[in-house]
């Protein structure tokens, strides 16, 4: 936070975007997570158009766009600029939680072709001293004969493909058991996938990252949570607004990373999180967080008319409601159903408001049930679908 007065004023000075975010308000006013709150969030789901309306970046960038190191192109397509340096995605300390040290072999299999994953790991692994094989994606009898023969000490990728790589050097015959380590991301970490390298003796870590943001946070040899990279402020926000949520509470990741190049302030990234209570047994002191649990979008089509998240909340902003609220969505007899659950004690008059501002907001009818407090999931939805998925 001392920093961050500092920062948001360089932001506004070379970001058009940031300076458009802070109108109104001055950096130096900007020393708490309270005060943060109050700038409005930075949408991933709108970089697209804001994109196209205003080429390359929307404003994005901190610095001119000749002074770059490079520009990435990721699916949307969604354009990210790289600054200047080695380590510029922040991926050393999350690389040395793994274990690697200076002179180990990384096998990189992270993609080089238009995004930036496979620069984000070269870059961390670089900063350490590490040699890189920049194997990138598929290829799997040339992955398992290069590795059989360059002897690397660690894999990055994603959980599943190093099973693939390791799988086929099993076919092939080939000694990959140089291998020791593994720093995963951009896809699901299966308990299964952790029995498998742990059954072949290899310690493989994970962290939570992203195109824009670089590395989120990190998992350490404790194995509990997330550590938060420390150029990084993270808020867990409802889901539909830019409201940090109660400690403990699931909601959407926020960030707002410290990098002059690409000056991102409270993107709301439309990944679901929350925070860990205490610190990491593995003595690190930074907040961690529980790890990816879902998408935050979760807009769903009712009767031809969507219904989102940020509807529900403008729904408890008019009513006032005390408790977290879930629009239900179910099928009865081949139509769609709707129904909002609040938590709170029985109140004729709330059930009524709730009710007008249901049909209000959404445009739809739909029933309303009070429900103890306490009673409704934790887990970050606000619009839960269960109707079943076409055929």
């Amino acid at each position: 936070m001392a920093r961050l007065p500092g920062f948001l004023a360089r932001a506004a000075a070379g970001s058009a975007h940031a300076a458009r975010v802070l109108a109104g308000t001055a950096p130096a006013d900007v020393t708490s997570r309270a005060a943060l709150a109050r700038l409005p969030l930075t949408r991933k789901s709108d970089l697209i158009a804001a994109q196209a309306e205003a080429p390359p970046f929307a404003g994005l960038n901190g610095v001119p766009v000749a002074s770059l190191a490079r520009i990435f192109v990721s699916p949307g397509p969604i354009h990210e600029p790289q600054g200047q340096g080695v380590d510029t995605f922040r991926f050393a300390r999350a690389l040395h939680a793994t274990g690697l040290r200076a002179g180990d072999i990384l096998q990189n299999c992270f993609a080089y072709h238009f995004t930036p994953a496979g620069f984000m790991l070269e870059g961390g692994a670089r900063a350490l001293g590490c040699p890189v094989i920049p194997a990138g994606t598929g290829n799997t009898e040339a992955q398992a004969r290069a590795m059989a023969h360059l002897r690397p000490r660690a894999y990055s990728g994603t959980p599943d493909f190093l099973k693939t790589v390791l799988e086929r050097a099993d076919e092939l015959g080939l000694d990959v058991s140089s291998l020791r380590l593994g720093h995963v991301s951009g896809g699901p970490y299966l308990p299964a996938l952790r029995r498998y390298y742990g059954d072949r003796g290899l310690t493989v870590l994970q962290s939570y990252a992203t195109a824009e943001c670089g590395v989120i946070a990190y998992e350490s040899e404790a194995r509990e949570g997330l550590i938060l990279d420390e150029e990084v402020i993270v808020e867990i926000v409802r889901p539909g607004t830019g409201d940090p949520v109660a400690e403990g509470e699931v909601g959407e990741v926020v960030v707002t990373v410290f990098d002059e190049a690409y000056p991102l302030l409270r993107f709301a990234t439309g990944d679901l999180s929350a925070f860990l209570p205490g610190a990491s047994p593995c003595g690190r002191t930074n907040a961690r967080l529980r790890g990816w649990m879902g998408r935050a979008d979760q807009a769903a089509k009712v009767r031809g008319l969507f219904v989102r998240p940020e509807m529900v909340a403008e729904i408890a902003r008019q009513c006032a409601a005390p408790g977290r609220l879930r629009l239900v969505l179910s099928e009865d007899g081949g139509r769609d159903r709707m129904e909002l659950r609040a938590e709170a004690a029985e109140d004729e008059g709330l059930r009524r408001r709730l009710s007008e501002a249901l049909q209000s907001v959404t445009r739809l009818r739909g029933e309303v049930a009070l429900v103890p407090p306490g009673s409704l999931p934790n887990d970050g939805r606000v619009v839960d679908d269960t109707r079943p998925l076409p055929a």
